[in-house]
């Protein structure tokens, strides 16, 4: 015994719409925090492909940061990063990438631009978390930054 599909009615006209919609005029949505962080990831992990160990520890470092502030909101010491301290150049300053992450999260380039803060009534605790959760996909995501938009 054999089962057929069932035979389908036969299409029904399609109505063309009264007023064309032109492509320029829809309305284009801006790309969210959340998304441009993702985007920067990827762009550092791309761009510095051949370099997986350094890509990683700017990835923790970063998270380090953005969990310091998330954890301790009052602590001043958690809020400001000298740009030319060794650590932060040799760990995140040597990527553009790394500065413009930290950015997305708040921090402001401040002191004549040798320091990077993000002052307290600026600091949104939902764009510290997103930022958290980013970077612990691109940390933990094996497949992270290698299908580009």
């Amino acid at each position: 015994m054999y089962v057929s599909l069932p035979v389908e009615p036969a299409a029904l006209p399609v109505k063309p719409a009264s007023l064309p919609i032109k492509p320029d005029l829809l309305p284009v949505k801006p790309a969210t925090t959340v998304e441009l962080m993702r985007d920067c990831l990827r762009s550092l992990r791309h761009q510095h492909k051949d370099d997986d160990a350094k890509v990683k520890r700017a990835f923790q470092t970063l998270l380090i940061y953005v969990r310091n502030i998330a954890n301790n909101p009052d602590e001043g010491k958690f809020r400001k990063i000298r740009l030319s301290n060794p650590a932060f150049l040799d760990r995140v300053g040597i990527f553009k990438e790394g500065i413009e992450f930290l950015e997305l999260c708040g921090f402001e380039r401040v002191g004549g631009g040798n320091f990077l803060c993000i002052p307290p009534e600026k600091t949104d605790m939902a764009v510290l978390r997103s930022a958290g959760q980013v970077l612990n996909s691109a940390l933990t995501n094996p497949f992270f930054g290698l299908l580009s938009r």
